[in-house]
């Protein structure tokens, strides 16, 4: 009597296919640990890629006994989601693109055809057909779910990388005891806003400042949204007990903030970083000397 049939499986292709990974579960997952998508992640041992193998096959097991071989969220994907993710970032760490981490994917479902030929032998042409089909479509939704992964994995990794160079591109600088300022340069929009926002007032806190600067000479433009931006940090630092000064509006910028008939009447607001410093060191008391040819001379 053939294998499969003695296996007891209900008739349907998905169940026939089903039975033959509970089967052939240890077949499957030796091939597969040869493959470069397991063979070049799991690079400790052969046997860890054969039990990574082994965990993919039971969780196709379970989707096909649930029949859902097209279903990428199917609950049988879930114990396996994490590993997939695992192998797609070292596959794209190693340079791959998707397209080729892909292909590595696809390169799962010859191994496993052959072993279902071979133990369909003596099936009529119709039964193996309508396995193979099966099988394949549950490999095509393997493949779905583990590009699905990768994605969602780079884009937090790209969403991590974005937070980290807001934070870098916002450094807040101590220019005096109690004083600090926070240079910015580019674009503000409401995610980097925040971040302005935090560090500031973190940098208020830890500083113990009495005044925070908040330079927009490398701001490009300002408009209605900046300014709110701007203006609920001012609050936010004044909450804080630190008078907040933006400097470094250049008359351009002047002239699109009364073209707007934006109010920043609340604001002190210095042309540059040297008057805005100047201004809060004469409001700490602290004198200012300039060196003059003719010895010093106070300002």
């Amino acid at each position: 009597m053939p294998e499969h049939e003695a296996g007891g499986s209900s008739g349907t292709p998905t169940h026939e296919v089903r039975d033959f990974l509970r089967r052939r579960r240890e077949q499957i997952a030796q091939r597969w640990a040869d493959e470069p998508l397991f063979r070049t992640v799991f690079t400790v041992s052969r046997d860890e890629a054969v039990e990574a193998g082994k965990a993919v096959v039971d969780a196709l097991a379970q989707v096909a006994d649930a029949q859902q071989v097209e279903d990428p969220d199917a609950a049988g994907f879930s114990a396996v989601r994490e590993q997939l993710a695992r192998m797609g970032a070292a596959r794209s760490r190693a340079g791959l693109s998707n397209t080729q981490v892909s292909s590595e994917l696809a390169a799962l479902w010859p191994p496993a055809e052959n072993l279902l030929v071979a133990e369909l032998e003596q099936a009529s042409p119709e039964e193996l057909r309508a396995c193979s089909t099966t099988l394949s479509m549950l490999l095509g939704t393997l493949r779905l779910v583990a590009m699905q992964t990768a994605l969602s994995e780079t884009q937090s990794l790209i969403d991590r990388q974005r937070l980290q160079l807001l934070e870098v591109a916002t450094p807040v600088i101590k220019l005096w005891d109690g004083i600090v300022a926070v240079p910015l340069i580019g674009t503000l929009d409401s995610a980097r806003s925040q971040v302005v926002m935090e560090t500031l007032l973190n940098a208020v806190v830890d500083q113990h400042a009495r005044f925070a600067i908040l330079d927009i000479t490398g701001v490009p433009t300002v408009d209605s949204l900046v300014a709110q931006h701007l203006m609920k940090t001012v609050a936010a630092a004044r909450l804080m007990g630190a008078e907040c000064v933006v400097s470094g509006i250049r008359p351009a910028i002047a002239q699109t903030i009364v073209h707007l008939g934006l109010d920043l009447g609340t604001v002190k607001t210095r042309a540059s970083l040297a008057d805005a410093l100047g201004y809060c060191l004469h409001e700490l008391g602290t004198n200012i000397v300039n060196a003059a040819p003719d010895g010093a001379g106070r300002r």
